[in-house]
């Protein structure tokens, strides 16, 4: 019996080569098959991986989530101090995380930020131009404001080859010191003009440092700190908010800026352009409530040049969006990839209520930023075993 004849399909190497399927159709093929590939479907070679892919095997950015899920702070009532007070010079505290988890944990943070809420609700709905209560303390911080502007026009920065940090800023710095006292007591009432021991500091430190030239948002809390301090003595009352928003903080950030570009002062502690601004926070969210349940105005407006050199002026955020496509160059998605994410958010309520998260979670609870802060009788700091209740 003759053995089993072969399948003809089956031919040497040497005469034919064996058909393979392709990897792409499943049709045959004479070409070898590729080798197996080194890297995984998840990852594949860098010469190859899109640019704007996800990041490979990070972790979840738990502190974003943090910040969506938490609750919107409140806006809360000032009190008062009474007599017989007890005015001292105010000193840094906050030197950790624990440090910071028990001022923001304490009545004296929680009422810290529902004064920055209460300002942001005193201006909802309303332009800066709008009529609005204007007590005659309120005029003449604003004068003072008006005063520091001059100062800058009167001390001209200096030639000098750094593209940062303008020396003349310095003499603009050393004329507020000296002077910041006197400022003060334009507008103390005689029996708390002993509190310019402890207000004058929130003062000198609201207009950036003068050996690093340089400005950010814990300069900007200090001038916050320095308006509850105020608030705490009834020098400003809650019929101010509006005017202490819309004149006061208006006036206050015209001369932040002008400051900036005169002395080219450097940002301090900026993340680039990952932050939300180099230098500001609080215009941002007091700009957000200014246009909420606006009729035509919506967070994606900020795209439209027409609507921000018409209403740049009236509104603190388009203000904003304004002056930094006024001083950084290029795509705004690129330079300012924040901010062209929240326009996409649906309503400025929305915005409002993300940006006080956010500046809870970016600004006062961040120790590089709070470790600066001061604390003295009006913005008490607590042991870490006592009661923390406002007196």
């Amino acid at each position: 019996m003759e053995p089993e004849t072969q399948n003809h399909d089956h031919q040497s190497p040497e005469t034919s080569p064996s058909p393979k399927c392709c990897a792409k159709c499943g049709g045959p093929t004479t070409f070898p098959p590729p080798p197996k590939s080194l890297y995984s479907d998840i990852s594949p070679p860098p010469n190859y991986r899109p640019v704007r892919a996800p990041a490979i095997n990070l972790p979840p950015n738990n502190h974003s989530q943090a910040i969506i899920l938490a609750p919107v702070p409140q806006s809360q009532k000032v009190p008062t101090i009474t007599a017989p007070f007890e005015f001292q010079t105010p000193s840094k505290k906050i030197q950790s995380p624990d440090d910071i988890r028990h001022f923001i944990d304490s009545d004296t943070g929680k009422n810290f930020l529902g004064f920055v809420v209460a300002l942001s609700e005193s201006i909802r709905g309303h332009k800066i131009s709008d009529p609005c209560h204007e007590s005659q303390t309120i005029n003449t911080i604003v004068s003072i404001l008006n005063e520091l502007l001059q100062w800058a026009e009167e001390i001209p920065p200096l030639q000098q080859s750094a593209r940062y940090g303008n020396l003349a800023y310095r003499t603009w710095h050393s004329r507020l010191t000296d002077n910041s006292e006197s400022l003060m007591l334009r507008f103390l009432p005689n029996e708390l003009q002993a509190a310019v021991i402890e207000i004058v500091p929130y003062f000198n430190d609201s207009f950036g440092n003068s050996s690093r030239i340089d400005y950010g948002t814990g300069h900007e809390t200090n001038f916050a700190s320095w308006l509850y301090c105020l608030a705490r003595m009834g020098v400003i009352k809650e019929e101010d908010y509006h005017a202490v928003v819309s004149r006061v903080f208006a006036k206050y950030l015209e001369l932040m800026r002008k400051l900036q570009l005169v002395y080219c002062m450097e940002p301090a502690g900026s993340h680039g352009v990952w932050g939300l601004d180099d230098y500001h926070f609080l215009p941002f969210i007091f700009g957000s409530s200014q246009l909420i349940d606006h009729k035509y105005m919506k967070p994606k407006s900020i795209h439209n040049q027409d609507i921000l050199d018409n209403f740049a002026d009236e509104y603190m955020y388009l203000s904003c969006i304004a002056f930094v496509k006024k001083v950084k160059k290029g795509l705004f998605a690129e330079h300012s990839p924040l901010l062209d994410d929240i326009s996409g958010v649906p309503n400025w309520n929305k915005v409002n209520s993300g940006l006080l998260k956010m500046y809870k979670a970016e600004v006062l609870e961040k120790v590089p930023i709070m470790q600066h802060f001061l604390f003295g009788s009006l913005i008490r700091w607590y042991d870490i075993f006592a009661s923390c209740e406002l007196i």
